[in-house]
């Protein structure tokens, strides 16, 4: 992934993304696939949200390609987090079927470190709405015709570094579908993460600009409140939520809503902490790579969410999609 975020949902889904175009409603739920009713989609919708292990098989000491065997093949997918190092993990994803339609569901994740080794699971993975209220969209948004309105996160214990084998299983019906991927875990990174202290970098603002929101900002509307703060001069003073994303530039509907989200999020938390938007490039070209903020947090890929309390220490930490109920706790695990 490189100075450049190479989603693999985006991947997974490039023509439905590409068709969705920029255009939106204000209506309350996204339009189901062709062939589902809208009765029987929000009722996928609303099961993907509530996964709980007692949902899904129990391992009882069977290997992940036994687990594998208790579903049916032809889902994939798609990770939308891709650091992981030895213990709990957040793992985002989401799932298409042969058809290159995003599955909704609930959901769960079974790993191992081999598919022949036994398997860990299930470790539901409730999913999480990536549409804001109509007033905050911009033009990057998620909207109500986008192929993909939720996504998927599971808190997934991976021990040891090196490869691991992921089975994603969703229930469809009575069935159970299987997705199975690998993915790699490294022995650390340098990004800071819960219980540390940030860097205290210097973020773009309106007054740094010069008034010139277009050198700071890529979404469209532009999203001035995000860009009245300095972070160097809140953090440690104030709960802070630092966000780092380039709406335009990351091109997909599936990174592009959590700069809307943000705009929320500050609506209804903004009187108790600072909210606070970090473009991505220099100069918003990828060609000229990645700005200071992000090089000093350690970061390759975007987005990013880290929340911060009033004494300076780090709350939650999100890589990749989020949607609002993540947003919004981690917010809240800034505020306590």
């Amino acid at each position: 992934m490189n100075v450049r975020l190479a989603r693999a949902l985006a991947v997974l889904a490039a023509a439905a993304l590409l068709a969705a175009g920029c255009g939106g409603s204000d209506s309350a739920a996204p339009k189901p696939p062709p062939g589902v009713s809208k009765k029987d989609f929000a009722a996928e919708l609303a099961g993907a949200s509530t996964a709980t292990a007692a949902d899904f098989p129990a391992v009882k000491g069977r290997t992940l390609q036994q687990m594998a065997d208790t579903a049916l093949a032809g889902n994939q997918v798609g990770f939308a987090s891709s650091v992981f190092t030895p213990g709990e993990n957040r793992l985002a994803f989401g799932v298409i079927d042969k058809a290159n339609s995003f599955v909704y569901g609930k959901s769960a994740v079974y790993v191992a470190r081999d598919p022949g080794d036994p398997a860990l699971g299930p470790y539901p993975a409730p999913a999480d709405s990536l549409l804001t209220k109509p007033a905050f969209r911009s033009q990057n948004a998620a909207v109500e015709s986008s192929p993909i309105a939720q996504i998927y996160a599971a808190k997934v214990p991976l021990r040891k570094a090196g490869k691991w084998s992921v089975l994603v299983v969703t229930k469809q019906g009575a069935k159970l579908t299987g997705a199975a991927a690998q993915l790699k875990v490294t022995s650390h990174d340098r990004i800071p993460n819960v219980g540390d202290r940030p860097p205290r970098v210097s973020t773009d603002t309106v007054a740094s600009a010069a008034g010139n929101l277009a050198a700071i900002d890529t979404r469209r509307p532009f999203a001035r409140e995000l860009h009245t703060t300095n972070f160097k001069d809140v953090v440690g003073k104030k709960p802070v939520a630092l966000l780092f994303a380039t709406p335009q530039l990351c091109q997909s509907r599936v990174c592009g809503p959590v700069v809307d989200i943000a705009l929320q999020m500050q609506q209804q938390y903004g009187d108790r902490m600072a909210f606070i938007h970090q473009e991505v490039y220099r100069d918003n070209q990828v060609s000229k790579g990645l700005r200071a903020p992000l090089k000093a947090f350690g970061l390759q890929t975007e987005p990013w969410l880290f929340t911060i309390d009033r004494d300076g220490w780090i709350a939650a930490r999100l890589e990749g999609s989020f949607g609002v109920n993540e947003f919004r706790q981690a917010v809240q695990a800034a505020l306590r």
